[in-house]
């Protein structure tokens, strides 16, 4: 009787202890898939910062491999036609990636004319940074840049350079 309880302790401990693997992980493969098709670079071996700053934020991608001039200059190809679409409130692209609406893009979009998009090159890629003076607006930034880190896990501004 002790042989079977134990198997069957063991067995829940196994199992409670497995790594997770399910909706959240296929959920952000098919994100990173999304994003390799919009975005036209591999989401796994490029770098996203979604960083918060006290008048907007900035988003950056880069690529891990700094000889990859490839896929550098699509990176700020993209990053340059973000800026351009974000600063006509067209949000489309991140939709896309997520598959949904994404926070803050309403009040970005309704207050398009408040908020400066700057795409802005990089060593291994290129960041969008983006500035307002009016509150609503730097608070739609955050929560879009928040949604941005948590789906992407990425990273927000610590351990990363502004090189």
């Amino acid at each position: 009787m002790k042989s079977v309880r134990a198997t069957a302790i063991l067995a829940t401990l196994v199992a409670a202890c497995a790594p997770r693997t399910g909706s959240s992980d296929s959920a952000f493969a098919a994100v990173q898939e999304r994003g390799t098709s919009v975005m036209g670079v591999d989401q796994y071996t490029s770098r996203h910062v979604f960083e918060d700053l006290p008048d907007g934020g900035r988003i950056v991608l880069d690529r891990d491999d700094a000889r990859d001039s490839a896929d550098i200059a699509t990176i700020r190809a993209h990053m340059r036609e973000i800026a351009e679409q974000f600063a006509n409130g067209d949000f489309t692209n991140p939709a896309l990636v997520h598959d949904r609406a994404v926070p803050g893009t309403e009040v970005m979009r309704a207050r398009k004319d408040a908020i400066r998009y700057v795409a802005i090159d990089r060593p291994r890629g290129a960041e969008v940074r983006i500035s307002t003076r009016d509150g609503t607006a730097i608070r739609a930034v955050h929560a879009f840049l928040q949604f941005q880190r948590s789906d992407h896990r990425a990273q927000g501004h610590e351990q990363h350079s502004r090189d």
